[in-house]
């Protein structure tokens, strides 16, 4: 079952992906190519990355956090005819030799599924590809709509197998096994469907720029990895199924430190975001058109006027680095505006932006250590479940790297209605 109405509604099923072994492979030469801003040191991300799974284990459930890397090996033991698509379509893409689906074929479901994500067979020590580095920030590619699930459409060729590999989770796994046949996958790779405009326009468009702020309201950036014509699409696609009564479309600059909406503003409880100051409030190289169902439309000249008309008359804006350079672009470089919310008023974020810290805690918030929190929740002196007004800092030496917050890394896939 799938079913996200809101950013802030009570999360309850979500799928993450593990830093895997593929990330200690990139080069300097090879890490723009794909997409990757710095050199990790992957025992250090992993580590990171796993309190951030244990909060999540601990306050949604360990059953309900899910790996990317467990959905592939489960889908691959239940639909082995997709499997085998899967496997044609990679060699297909990778220009590999007719030996490498051989190898794939032949190898046990784990195995095949570590070499799909890294790139290389460990034990033989045989690579086939490049790794997918980006496939940590698992809310790329793919975005929950109420019941229906968009696929989404990468910008960079870097990130195709990722693609690959998300489209069979959601067909070939049995979580998701109905979706397909009740017509609740938008998958925007199918080019009959969507395919580029008479001018040569692609679709494109990833997961970080669509955020489902309520149940009225879908938000899309136009950016640098998406796509004013994918947005149409998107658009017509909705309306068509009647899923959503308005399509927000937010234009930013397309560059690369705001590469999606996601890096400028989250929302975090019914009346709170947390945002870039320059962008988002005041409107700087950004605004925003609303497409209504009834063929109206109206323009706003920025998210602030955007929210504070269409969404909620008090809604307050609490500023990366307190709205005061260096501090403001220092922090949203560092993934300070990316939060995602647990539940409205509790949000996970990094634990390196100091000031959006103290912005935080003068809007009524209290910061706990992810570290001291299953620290606490072990010893029964917090009860995480019943956390209010609270943001739960994450360790980020490594992760921040990646260049990607907390809420990039997470797909959720149901939210409480």
């Amino acid at each position: 079952m799938i079913n996200v109405y809101s950013e802030i509604a009570p999360l309850k099923k979500v799928i993450i992906h593990r830093p895997d072994e593929g990330i200690a492979r990139i080069s300097p030469k090879k890490a723009e190519e794909l997409l990757f801003d710095d050199i990790v040191h992957l025992p250090q991300m992993r580590e990171e990355h796993d309190i951030f799974r244990r909060v999540l284990q601990l306050i949604i459930g360990k059953e309900n956090v899910l790996d990317t890397q467990t959905l592939i090996e489960e889908g691959f033991k239940a639909s082995p005819e997709i499997k085998e698509e899967l496997l044609r379509k990679i060699v297909d893409y990778e220009e590999l030799p007719e030996t490498a689906f051989h190898d794939f074929t032949t190898m046990d479901d784990d195995i095949l599924t570590k070499v799909l994500i890294t790139g290389f067979h460990h034990e033989n020590e045989t690579i086939y590809f490049d790794p997918i580095p980006n496939f940590i920030f698992t809310r790329d590619v793919a975005v929950v709509v109420k019941d229906c699930v968009i696929i989404t459409k990468a910008a960079k060729i870097a990130r195709h197998r990722e693609n690959l590999l998300t489209r069979f989770i959601f067909y070939a796994h049995p979580l998701f096994k109905n979706l397909s046949s009740n017509d609740k996958i938008i998958n925007l790779n199918h080019l009959d469907k969507f395919p580029p405009s008479k001018k040569g326009e692609v679709v494109s468009m990833e997961g970080g720029d669509v955020m489902m702020l309520n149940e009225d309201f879908l938000l899309i950036g136009c950016s640098e990895r998406t796509t004013n014509y994918a947005i149409e699409q998107v658009k017509n696609e909705v309306f068509r199924r009647g899923l959503i009564k308005n399509v927000a479309q937010i234009n930013i600059p397309s560059e690369r430190s705001f590469m999606h909406i996601d890096t400028l503003f989250t929302l975090i409880d019914k009346d709170e975001v947390v945002c870039y100051k320059p962008i988002i409030f005041d409107g700087i190289s950004s605004n925003v058109k609303v497409f209504k169902a009834d063929g109206t439309e109206a323009v706003y000249d920025s998210v602030r006027s955007f929210m504070q008309t269409e969404i909620n008359p008090d809604m307050k804006f609490i500023y990366s680095g307190k709205g005061e350079s260096p501090y403001q672009e220092r922090e949203q470089w560092t993934d300070g505006c990316n939060l995602v919310a647990l539940k409205p008023g509790v949000a996970l974020t990094y634990d390196r932006n100091p000031v959006t810290e103290q912005a935080l805690m003068e809007h009524g918030y209290t910061i706990i250590h992810a570290r001291n929190l299953l620290e606490d929740a072990a010893n029964g002196k917090i009860d995480a479940k019943q956390l209010t007004k609270t943001i739960i800092t994450l360790p980020s030496n490594e992760l921040s790297r990646a260049r990607g917050g907390s809420h990039c890394m997470t797909c959720p896939i149901l939210r409480e209605n």
